[in-house]
């Protein structure tokens, strides 16, 4: 069989955290690093899986054997990352029964083009690039496994912005026109303090919220004025808008409130608030605007235009 490589783009979740699992729609963004998958094969009577993951400075954070009939590892680690590609494969194998029945060795290698701990996919971009090498529904996948709204496969596969929702339990999605010309005030700060979205999403989806599906057409709506905004004016009070919108549902402290009290311009907390990235807007330079999260500690600071995917093209699925 002939070499195969897949690859996945990072997410960013501009609008409708938490609430998109309600089905709000959501703004999100494709990011310009993701993550490779390549698989090759080689005739064998006793097949074997070998599994070998590469961080994004090119040193191997996780390898492992698997049989073929349970995926169970020929040597037990007692690690997380060893039950998880299990577990991603055992749900395959219910999707597709014929996935890897053939007598042949299969050696994967995958690259992750970020740091890990900075959120922006790596298990989604992992368990889109298995879906497509074994012909099952990524959704379907992410369903089974680390769960969620699905936003973030939709990310891997797409080729700009989208706006994205689910609707009777389906994901939908389709391209969105958001280039804004004011771009180059808009950066991502992270802020060093990984969340798991797991968790958090089950935390969600048992809090007891009032006015759920009002909060849903609200935040709906300013994703919709997101979109459109023609102004670091506007765009600066919407953002605005949606920050107290889930803090006020859901008991949270804001990003700007908790660390950057002092700062000019708005703070944006993105996907599970607390410890990923936040989205930054300033009118002043970019250099001023980076020394300012530099003398605070904060210093993984990245322009717009250096992390979002911008080769806007269209792309629908409903």
């Amino acid at each position: 069989m002939r070499d195969q490589h897949f690859y996945g783009h990072g997410k960013l979740l501009l609008s409708g955290e938490y609430f998109v699992m309600d089905g709000a729609m959501a703004l999100a963004l494709p990011t310009s690093v993701g993550q490779s998958m390549k698989v090759k094969y080689r005739s064998s009577y006793q097949p074997t899986l070998n599994w070998k993951s590469f961080d994004h400075s090119g040193k191997v954070w996780f390898e492992s054997d698997y049989d073929f009939w349970h995926f169970k590892p020929i040597k037990n680690q007692d690690s997380a990352k060893q039950d998880f590609v299990q577990q991603v494969l055992s749900s395959v194998r219910m999707q597709n029964p014929h996935f890897l029945r053939d007598d042949m060795d299969v050696f994967v290698e995958t690259k992750i083009e970020f740091p890990i701990e900075w959120g922006l996919g790596s298990s989604s971009t992992f368990i889109y690039n298995v879906a497509q090498w074994a012909y099952v529904s990524p959704f379907e996948l992410v369903k089974k496994t680390i769960g969620g709204s699905g936003y973030d496969v939709a990310c891997a596969q797409a080729m700009g912005p989208i706006r994205y929702h689910r609707a009777d339990n389906k994901p939908q999605w389709e391209s969105a026109s958001f280039n804004p010309s004011f771009k180059d005030h808009i950066y991502f700060v992270y802020l060093g303090k990984k969340q798991s979205s797991m968790d958090e999403a089950i935390a969600f989806q048992e809090a007891k919220i009032e006015g759920r599906s009002q909060i849903v057409t609200e935040i709906s709506h300013l994703t919709q004025e997101m979109i459109s905004a023609q102004t670091l004016y506007t765009f600066n009070k919407i953002i605005t808008t949606h920050e107290d919108v889930i803090a006020s549902a859901l008991g949270y402290e804001k990003a700007k409130d908790l660390y950057f009290k002092d700062f000019w311009g708005e703070i944006k907390s993105l996907g599970a608030w607390g410890g990923d990235f936040v989205m930054v807007t300033s009118d002043r330079e970019p250099s001023e605007t980076r020394d300012y999260f530099t003398s605070k500690g904060f210093s993984t600071f990245i322009p717009f235009n250096e992390i979002v995917r911008t080769d806007y093209h269209t792309e629908r699925n409903a």
